[in-house]
């Protein structure tokens, strides 16, 4: 695909905010490809998401800290309070997962790796259990068992850390990681953890949902993929999905059912962050 550029923005609705944005990447030598708004009447907000193609432009977007582009940029963004993000398409987001025993999630997110789907390079696993090993040398991606308990959580989430550190992610994902993360550890990662919570949220909270479920007789199940926050599977929703059920079906049947709507909502979530389409605002998002 052609290389392009994603400027995301989102500030406080009013008038000409679409034709200013347009209007500075047309004067610059830009093609816009995709462009998407959305305006929230609640809150009063606008956020926008325009893909171009930067073949022509003439501000150099190859410095990291996109002074050229800010600098030109600063006084449609200063004249509607804009708050943005500039993305490339080319850039390979550093993805690193942590993993249970569950391995439906992480052979997902491999596989869809593996054959492109998932525009990202994965440098490192890391489990509280050895089980996963052999998927993980199987797509020869490099696997670390940090064991994690009452009496070493501290200890754990330090080494946990440090492996981070040193392989540099841009985002983590949760792909059936079941440890609690301690409040200083999610706050080090704002919007980039991204979990799958196997309920169609906000039912079902915390532990054993399916059997929650099971006990309450729904009609329907689902997943959620959302970001991680302080508050227990409380985050901004990227994703959801349902399947229907019956009385007739088991809590093994729930559960059954339920991991095949968790590996495709947690890689649709994953996909789309990596793509630059998740605008954050409050405890929301909007996907375009």
């Amino acid at each position: 695909m052609t290389p392009s550029a994603i400027l995301l923005v989102s500030c406080p609705d009013q008038k000409g905010e679409v034709a200013a944005i347009s209007d500075f990447v047309y004067r610059h030598g830009g093609n816009i490809l995709h462009a998407d708004e959305h305006a929230d009447e609640e809150s009063g907000l606008f956020l926008m998401r325009v893909e171009f193609d930067p073949k022509d432009f003439d501000i150099d977007l190859t410095d990291k800290n996109l002074a050229d582009f800010s600098k030109h940029f600063s006084p449609v963004a200063e004249k509607f309070r804009m708050k943005w993000r500039l993305a490339q398409s080319s850039h390979r987001q550093r993805m690193i997962i942590l993993v249970s025993r569950y391995d439906h999630c992480l052979v997902d997110l491999l596989y869809r790796h593996r054959s492109g789907e998932l525009n990202c390079d994965i440098p490192l696993i890391i489990s509280n259990h050895p089980d996963n090993q052999p998927i993980a040398d199987f797509y020869k991606v490099p696997y670390v068992v940090v064991q994690m308990g009452k009496d070493n959580k501290n200890q754990a989430e330090a080494k946990i850390q440090s492996l981070i550190d040193q392989n540099k992610p841009d985002f983590l994902v949760l792909a059936r990681y079941m440890q609690i993360l301690s409040n200083d550890f999610v706050n080090r990662y704002p919007q980039r953890i991204i979990n799958i919570h196997h309920s169609f949220l906000p039912a079902f909270v915390g532990a054993r949902p399916y059997h929650q479920a099971f006990e309450r007789g729904v009609k329907l199940i689902g997943a959620t993929s959302h970001y991680v926050t302080e508050v227990l599977d409380d985050g901004p929703i990227i994703e959801q999905d349902v399947v229907r059920v019956s009385h007739r079906d088991t809590v093994e049947d729930l559960i059954r059912k339920g991991r095949d709507l968790e590996k495709v909502v947690l890689s649709r979530a994953v996909r789309w962050h990596t793509e630059n389409r998740v605008l954050l605002y409050g405890n929301k998002t909007v996907v375009f």
